[in-house]
């Protein structure tokens, strides 16, 4: 298959390259260049004949086999399916950044929905102009808006644009958007509920330690530590990193970023400490990779699988209402 006669890539345009793989296919379609039973270029060969990451061109075949236009077959590869690319309903969603959390709600959204729907997916990573202007060009061309507020505060003045019956917000409670439907996560009672049930483990440490950069992250999240260790009467400490800290034996770390995980795995290693004996680790949103590294790192976690099932469920059913998504502490050997 020459790929060139099938996927078109422009870097000046404001279109996501992921998004732009799936649009190639369909049009490959729609010209009869593709047809149902053909197989689709391996992910490798368009990764290095394009030049793009394989995440990139993996979020775009899941897509297209969520939505019934590709299959699988082991061994084998990708092939088209399904040829008829009509649609009912076009989504937009807008995410902060994309993360192995996002991608678990991303395609759990994705599996829940009609075939029928297609879901336009975007980031804003932050950049408060990056999230106006993607806003600003999307009105008027959705059957329903998917917004994830993030950090800022001022929302409403951007969301507002948007026909308010077809606007829904996710992972985040803000004050200003309270008359949207919307599921979140309450990040401080997540954190004082998940170190409730696991009260006995936190309290044999001397010390508990919250390693939070900051920024980006929320706030809340040190209210409901700090709420916990005043009720328990346990020693605490905030820091924003543990780059030039040692672990030390009875103490506990709780934190944001993987970064500061791995740096106290490897500082507790370098000490002769045993994670969850000499010293306790958690960390926040529950991964494969957490599973094993160093035989099981503790986490409190919201369930980003159950977050997609239950969007899916708002959008089909044209739901008003406001859901706080499920979080728990899932113990491993770290704690």
């Amino acid at each position: 298959m020459n790929i060139t006669n099938i996927f078109n890539i422009d870097e000046s345009v404001g279109i996501p390259k992921y998004r732009q793989i799936i649009n190639s296919v369909c049009m490959a379609i729609e010209q009869g260049i593709l047809k149902k039973g053909d197989k689709i270029a391996s992910i490798n060969q368009i990764c290095g004949e394009l030049s793009l990451s394989r995440d990139t061109v993996m979020l775009a075949f899941n897509e297209l086999r969520s939505r019934g236009i590709a299959i699988t077959i082991p061994g084998k590869g990708y092939y088209i399916e399904k040829t008829d690319l009509k649609f009912d309903k076009q989504v937009f969603l807008l995410f902060d950044e994309l993360n192995v959390f996002k991608e678990d709600l991303y395609t759990s959204f994705l599996a829940q929905l009609d075939n029928r729907i297609n879901v336009d997916i975007y980031f804003h990573h932050f950049n408060y102009h990056v999230y106006k202007d993607l806003i600003e060009s999307s009105a008027g061309k959705y059957s329903a808006y998917i917004i994830m507020p993030a950090t800022f505060n001022n929302s409403i003045d951007v969301v507002r644009l948007l026909p308010s019956e077809k606007v829904y917000i996710l992972d985040r409670l803000k004050p200003d958007l309270t008359d949207y439907p919307v599921i979140y996560q309450d990040f401080g009672q997540d954190v004082y509920d998940g170190m409730m049930a696991g009260k006995e483990l936190f309290c044999k440490y001397q010390k508990l330690i919250m390693v939070f950069p900051g920024g980006k992250e929320p706030e809340e999240r040190v209210d409901g530590f700090k709420r916990f260790c005043t009720e328990w009467r346990i020693e605490a400490e905030i820091i924003r990193s543990v780059e030039k800290r040692n672990v030390k034996k009875g103490e506990a770390y709780i934190v944001v970023s993987d970064r500061n995980l791995v740096r106290i795995v490897k500082s507790a290693a370098a000490m002769n400490l045993e994670l969850g004996k000499d010293v306790g680790l958690v960390s926040f949103n529950d991964t494969m990779l957490k599973e094993v590294v160093a035989g099981g790192i503790t986490t409190i976690s919201t369930d980003f699988i159950q977050m997609g099932k239950t969007l899916a469920d708002m959008i089909l059913n044209h739901k008003n209402t406001k859901i706080r998504n499920p979080s728990k502490l899932i113990v491993r050997k770290s704690l």
